[in-house]
């Protein structure tokens, strides 16, 4: 079995491209493990919806991190979320968690509304001023019934 020059050649070539494809795209998805991932802060949610595991964490509309965990709070019937932070990214403890959407056909994530607190969150604290995701469809239906004025009469 013999192997020309130009085989071999368009064989690294493609090996290659698929090892560059692999390192972008595990970077880009944040599956490198390059570095010290930062710290954690905790927040509980009345709705969380269109927000997972591994949603943006965005502050002033840049990514400082993500959602590493997710769990219902059967007590309080909340969802319970980590929010991983990268390092050197320092919120003040009167800041804010808002799930926020990119637009009408957008994905939500998870906005931090910085206050203007001198102190920061230490490492493990959790965020008390949040705000869960608002339901398009219902916000819709409220419109379109009419229901969003304060007396139930249409105004001019």
């Amino acid at each position: 079995m013999s192997h020309t020059t130009t085989e071999v050649l368009v064989g690294g070539a493609v090996l290659a491209a698929a090892i560059v494809f692999g390192v972008y795209a595990s970077q880009s998805t944040g599956l490198s493990t390059g570095g010290p991932r930062g710290y954690d802060l905790m927040a509980s949610f009345r709705s969380l919806e269109g927000v997972s595991v591994g949603t943006d964490v965005r502050l002033a509309g840049v990514k400082i991190g993500t959602v590493s965990d997710v769990e219902l709070n059967i007590d309080t019937y909340r969802a319970d979320t980590t929010l991983a932070v990268n390092n050197g990214v320092l919120i003040p403890d009167d800041s804010a968690a808002v799930v926020s959407s990119e637009g009408l056909l957008g994905g939500n994530f998870v906005e931090i509304m910085p206050g203007g607190s001198l102190e920061y969150f230490e490492p493990d604290a959790e965020i008390l001023d949040t705000q869960g995701s608002v339901s398009l469809v219902s916000l819709l239906l409220k419109f379109v019934s009419g229901s969003g004025s304060s007396d139930g009469e249409a105004t001019n």
